[in-house]
């Protein structure tokens, strides 16, 4: 009778465990099996087809605005750097003139254009930082996520360069002595890699939204833009919102609303 190759090895790797402390050995096995488990989706993740944002400007003040960068930057043990060249930044304050430059006019309100906004990574349905990355450190997820593996980054910054946004920072040095606090559940970076907003994948699989959401007192909202019943989808149906620099067809997917203070209806 002919044994199948796997099936032999399957025996002879059985008997080979036996051989080496019997029933205890398939003991090792089960513990493995059984932490390898411990490493799958929690069953509370939070799961959508494309992750946006919805920036509510009329909520927005300084307090909000530094409890949401404190909060993002203490999560992710980004280093506090005084020099504007090599600071090291995932969600920050940004001026709407410079926010949203294709708007400028020489009779824009003044208050509008020197206005305070909260601007991050975002996460473009057409990125170009993908594309144009050699050795594939940052890529898109199916739920519209656009991650940066740090190991994988030769920091070429060809996607800063290709980030209309300014998204993307780079390591000029050693970030790991400028982390005020350091949370020992998030990874820390080193000199020479890029790093940016991964939108807290990290929280979603445990069923949390992103720290700046959570902690914007609702000025932020977060959702599934391909859900009709989530909620971003029904503040983007009843008011008038902006994206930065729609024109260059990146599709971003965080959107500004009330900028003014002014609700429209």
């Amino acid at each position: 009778m002919r044994i199948k190759r796997r099936e032999f090895l399957k025996t002879a790797g059985g008997a080979a465990l036996l051989g080496f402390g019997g029933i205890s050995a398939f003991k090792v096995l089960e513990r493995g099996r059984a932490e390898a488990s411990a490493v799958l989706r929690d069953p509370k993740a939070l799961t959508g087809k494309r992750w946006g944002i919805v920036v509510d400007v009329s909520k927005l003040n300084v307090e909000t605005m530094k409890k949401c960068m404190d909060a993002c930057h203490r999560e992710h043990n980004v280093p506090f750097i005084e020099n504007p060249k090599e600071e090291i930044k995932w969600i920050w304050k940004e001026t709407f003139e410079h926010s949203f430059p294709e708007t400028e006019d020489k009779y824009l309100a003044e208050e509008i254009k020197h206005m305070p906004l909260l601007v991050l990574c975002n996460h473009c349905d057409n990125p170009p930082c993908v594309r144009v990355c050699p050795t594939k450190a940052t890529f898109k997820r199916k739920d519209g996520i656009v991650m940066m593996d740090m190991h994988r980054c030769i920091g070429c910054r060809f996607c800063m360069a290709a980030c209309p946004y300014g998204a993307r920072s780079f390591n000029w040095r050693d970030p790991r002595p400028l982390i005020k606090e350091e949370n020992k559940e998030f990874p820390t970076r080193m000199k020479g890699v890029v790093e940016k907003c991964t939108l807290c994948y990290e929280r979603l699989d445990k069923g949390r939204e992103p720290a700046c959401v959570e902690a914007s007192d609702g000025a932020l909202v977060f959702g599934d833009l391909e859900d009709p019943n989530s909620e971003v989808r029904k503040i983007l149906g009843s008011r008038y919102s902006i994206r930065r620099k729609p024109e260059l067809g990146t599709l971003p997917s965080v959107y500004y609303i009330n900028v003014g203070g002014i609700e429209y209806a």
